[in-house]
């Protein structure tokens, strides 16, 4: 791990000063060794065969001919053999949902033999007619599933992909499989067969184990995707949503049951805002398009602009940590950038942090900050820990990568029987949660795991205790019992996603999303569609 500074010392010499000073009421992750189970530190270690298991043949009994295959073979949907599937159950199925479907593509190699690769796709069937209903957010282009068809043609941008699905089997209910062929820019591209879930859970209650929903809000700005907690409100950051533009919402919390929106912040050109954290009088917001944002929030439901902390259009920053004294953007071309918070108001540059250049380059995406170390998820580049104890003299001590192309997108880490122990996620179809020991960070082992159908996608998680809060997309808020770490085991849920909530779509990336767990006796969690959502602290 390098620390760059090619253009630190005439940002340094350019900063402003300012004289406030601010208190530093950082919520503090809860993780010492508790709960009624005591582990001892022992476990064995797992081999790591990425995010999606392959089930080690085809999803259904239909089959692609893909012989002389011509510019618009996705669009003949006779070239599926479907005379093993079962139409009397696709007859059966319902004319309206949201699907989220894994693939298993077989991609013959050009030395012979076959390579298994997994992609996704989403579909919301609204209506009878193709342009009711979408595919990759676009309107399909044919639909046919009626009288025990199942065949739906969709278009893919900007890479003019056509997909050709086809029904075959329902295996269980509010599930399909069958065969897709996607081409790319008028040539066939693969084959595969897929398994789709319709995305509402049927066979789980709303609500387990105590999780109890206390106060809702919707937020009017873009789709929001993360929330901040303090000084009794709850600051929601959004990113654009069609003609919607992103920004931010204000919403006075001190009484959770009912959340008062008092204010929103929508700025043309600069509005995709995807993370956000206070320290003191001081919101600091990732933007897309200008880096991290200061803003003012000694009136609390009033936040007034400062600053850019880095030059315009030199940094996108995608999320933002506070650690203490210390102000961690995560930006994705140039590294993770530091700053020094001796005053919240007056952020000082201390450093940017570069990935391992031995790893293939890809940009952090989020970053826990625990014991003098940062623990960043480098999306494609692998799971990175680095010393940060002197700011001048940052290294990297390790990097976990599951060599199957994992995605690393957020963690949580904390200590358990001893050992310092890392909750790590991905995104994606088929992401879950890996429990990594990171004690040594030479030799990071997995010795856990937790995963929820392979169809979904999670997302953000935080550790209290031995509970561990994550936010799992169309899954809802799932709350794991990690006091031992090595077998995670869900005791309470929420489900978040209903089909019928405003601007749902077939997106993977739609419901549960952000969180928050400020200390107050409440979770904090956004939802794509709902907006702000107030839940009981287990």
């Amino acid at each position: 791990m390098t620390v760059s500074i090619r253009w630190l010392r005439p940002l340094l010499a350019s900063l402003l000063l300012f004289s406030l000073t601010g208190c530093d009421d950082d919520p503090k992750p809860a993780s010492p060794d508790s709960g009624a189970y005591v582990w001892d530190g022992t476990y064995t270690e797992l081999p790591d065969p990425g995010n999606w298991i392959d089930p080690g043949a085809p999803y259904a009994p239909c089959t692609f001919d893909a012989q002389d295959a011509s510019t618009g073979a996705c669009e003949e949907l006779s070239r599926f053999d479907v005379s093993q599937c079962d139409r009397d159950a696709l007859a059966a199925l319902p004319q309206e949902g949201i699907y989220q479907a894994v693939v298993r593509n077989e991609v013959a190699l050009p030395e012979g033999g076959v390579r298994i690769t997994s992609t996704n796709f989403g579909v919301k069937l609204r209506g009878g007619t193709p342009d009711t209903s979408t595919m990759h957010g676009n309107p399909l282009l044919y639909r046919d599933t009626g009288g025990g068809n199942f065949a739906l043609i969709g278009r893919k941008t900007p890479l003019s992909e056509t997909f050709a699905v086809v029904g075959c089997k329902t295996p269980a209910p509010n599930v399909i499989t069958g065969c897709v062929a996607v081409c790319r820019q008028g040539a066939l591209w693969r084959v595969g067969t897929f398994e789709a879930h319709r995305v509402a859970r049927q066979n789980e209650p709303e609500s387990s184990g105590g999780l109890t929903l206390v106060g809702e809000r919707y937020t009017p700005v873009g789709t929001p995707v993360d929330v901040f907690v303090t000084k009794g409100h709850a600051y929601v950051v959004s990113i654009p949503h069609g003609d919607r533009d992103g920004g931010l919402s204000v919403f006075d919390v001190s009484n959770p049951r009912n959340p008062i929106l008092k204010t929103t912040i929508s700025l043309p050109g600069d509005n995709y805002w995807n993370g956000v954290w206070a320290k003191g009088d001081a919101l600091y917001i990732a933007s897309r398009q200008k880096g991290t944002l200061l803003y003012d929030i000694s009136q609390p439901e009033a936040p007034f602009f400062i600053r850019s902390l880095l030059p315009e259009g030199t940094i996108s920053t995608h999320t933002v940590l506070v650690d203490g004294d210390r102000l961690y953007s995560m930006a994705s071309n140039d590294g993770t950038v530091v700053h020094e918070l001796t005053d919240p108001l007056n952020p000082v540059l201390r450093a940017v942090i570069s990935p391992p250049p031995e790893q293939p380059y890809d940009g952090p995406h989020d970053a826990f900050a625990y014991q003098n170390r940062l623990y960043i998820s480098h999306q494609y580049g692998g799971y990175v820990v680095a010393d940060v104890a002197d700011l001048d003299n940052i290294h990297i001590l390790g990097l976990y990568d599951s060599h199957h192309s994992a995605y690393s997108h957020h963690n949580a880490v904390g200590t358990f029987g001893g050992k310092t122990i890392a909750f790590e996620g991905g995104e994606f179809h088929a992401s879950h949660v890996r429990v990594l020991d990171v004690t040594d960070p030479a030799r990071i082992v997995k010795m856990g795991e937790f995963r929820m159908r392979q169809t979904t996608s999670m997302h953000n998680m935080l550790l209290r205790g031995n509970r561990l809060y994550v936010v799992w997309y169309h899954d809802g808020l799932r709350v794991l019992d990690v006091s031992n770490p090595t077998k995670p085991k869900q005791v309470a849920h929420h489900l978040t996603f209903r089909e019928e909530d405003p601007n749902r779509g077939d997106s993977l990336f739609e419901g549960a999303i952000g969180l928050r767990i400020p200390g107050d006796g409440h979770v904090y969690v956004v939802d794509t569609s709902r907006g702000l959502l107030i839940f009981n602290e287990l």
